[in-house]
């Protein structure tokens, strides 16, 4: 049986300069609030704006590089998942709040407008930590080469088609 997809991909601005907060355990947690707009064209054809607000929550070393380098009104691109909770809160009243937990984040806009397009993601869950940091192969792949010969063993035939 497969499983199912939880897959949300943002392009929108920040509403508010990035809240971190840590961990006991040390862990970054970084909360920004990401506007998305639309435009239609209503039956008379003026042009209708829809402005969806949305929280994201970005952890590790992402969330340490989002608050350092995210500001209020700068464009970024964020993938991750979406996250239903229900908590009850101090009244007794039960609420319910909706979450996008970001496995990546690339800053958008150029060095006016948000950082120039540098592209981090979230390793993987029990994957080892490379002395890099950690960003996730694509990041990596974005970094000057090093002076370390490249090992490239691939060969035609691997390919199964």
């Amino acid at each position: 049986m497969a499983r199912g997809i939880n897959k949300v991909i943002l392009v929108g601005n920040l509403g508010n300069d990035p809240e971190v907060k840590y961990t006991q355990g040390g862990m970054a947690i970084c909360t920004i609030s990401l506007a998305t707009t639309s435009v239609r064209k209503d039956k008379e054809g003026a042009n209708q704006e829809r402005t969806e607000w949305h929280r994201v929550k970005l952890f590790g070393k992402l969330g340490e590089i989002a608050g350092e380098y995210l500001r209020k009104g700068k464009q970024c691109y964020i993938e991750g998942s979406i996250r239903y909770d229900k908590f009850t809160g101090k009244d007794g009243v039960e609420k319910y709040i909706t979450e996008i937990i970001a496995d990546e984040m690339q800053m958008l806009g150029g060095a006016g407008g948000g950082g120039g397009g540098e592209r981090t993601e979230r390793p993987e869950r029990g994957a080892p930590r490379s002395g890099g940091g950690g960003y996730g192969d694509q990041a990596r792949a974005s970094r000057p080469a090093s002076s370390a010969p490249v090992n490239d063993d691939f060969v035609d035939d691997d390919i199964p088609f």
